[in-house]
């Protein structure tokens, strides 16, 4: 099974993944209510970690199938499968905002490691689009220590707006 085999599976009977994705915020919701007031930071932190990581994982890979699709594959926005590449990314949203309301992301265990993940896959497209974009002949006039100097430039530029968005 391909994954174009998957898409199209999952866009003949998309009701699953759809209530998945509109679950997550409500969820999300519920325990912050259920949680407000308790004590019990640690136990809340490991709810809410879980959360995250059912939301964040398909989240991420929609935002880089998205990249890769409009970017490489010049799909046109109007042929965008709606429940598979645009609900993931709303619902990772909504979900991180309810989160970040209840409880400060330092305290969501391996939060920052999805953050990491997400930096580390934002740079990696980005690498590979400029590749995409530019001819080898083009860098023969710009020594390799400027190339990896942007790169690592870049990285810390997508990290601090990450950290600022969330």
């Amino acid at each position: 099974m391909t994954l174009h085999d998957l898409f199209n599976n999952v866009s003949s009977n998309y009701w699953p993944v759809a209530l998945y994705f509109i679950l997550l915020p409500g969820i999300a919701w519920i325990v912050g209510q259920v949680a407000t007031g308790s004590r019990d930071v640690k136990f809340w932190g490991l709810v809410y970690s879980v959360l995250v990581y059912a939301v964040c994982i398909p989240g991420i890979f929609a935002v880089t199938l998205n990249i890769y699709l409009f970017l490489f594959e010049r799909q046109s926005v109007w042929q965008a499968n709606i429940i598979l590449q645009f609900l993931p990314i709303i619902s990772m949203a909504l979900t991180l905002m309810i989160i970040k309301q209840k409880i400060p992301f330092s305290l969501v265990p391996g939060f920052g490691k999805l953050s990491g993940f997400l930096t580390l896959i934002a740079a990696l497209i980005g690498v590979m689009w400029f590749f995409d974009r530019l001819h080898l002949v083009a860098f023969t006039y710009v020594p390799f220590a400027y190339i990896i100097v942007g790169f690592v430039g870049t990285l810390l530029l997508i990290r601090f707006a990450w950290s600022k968005m969330f």
